[in-house]
């Protein structure tokens, strides 16, 4: 799948920290095809929780931010809200996390794929998903 614009879920930034040779080729497809690179609001929270949880906050926070430095944000807006409520009806017999559900839903508003390893992603109707 080629990917001309992109949202980065968590799981994707992580692994990219984490430097795993999957995530950089993907990046570096996505790049080179003159696509547009984002990441959510939402990750945003999730990576600096990280970072502070971790054993090392200082250092973790610094290595969030110079990674999300080449990144633009797309935010949890009016319209990803009332997307968001849509899907939470939808998925009731088998709901997502909040969060994921917000990310699924800043992706889709913005007519976005999300690339993520999270495997439930693809439970979300209408959702384009480069699963890694």
């Amino acid at each position: 799948m080629v990917v001309k614009m992109a949202v980065l879920d968590s799981s994707f930034l992580i692994d990219f920290c984490r430097k795993r040779a999957k995530t950089f080729e993907i990046y570096k497809g996505i790049k080179e095809s003159g696509g547009a690179i984002f990441v959510t609001s939402i990750s945003l929270m999730e990576l600096w929780e990280g970072a502070l949880k971790s054993e090392f906050p200082e250092k973790e926070k610094l290595k969030v931010e110079e990674m999300l430095a080449s990144l633009r944000s797309l935010d949890f807006d009016f319209s990803a809200a009332q997307k968001a409520a849509e899907l939470n009806i939808t998925l009731k017999d088998n709901p997502l996390e909040v969060t994921d559900i917000m990310i699924a839903a800043i992706a889709m508003t913005h007519g976005e794929t999300l690339v993520t390893r999270d495997e439930h992603f693809a439970r979300i109707p209408g959702l384009s998903v480069l699963k890694y």
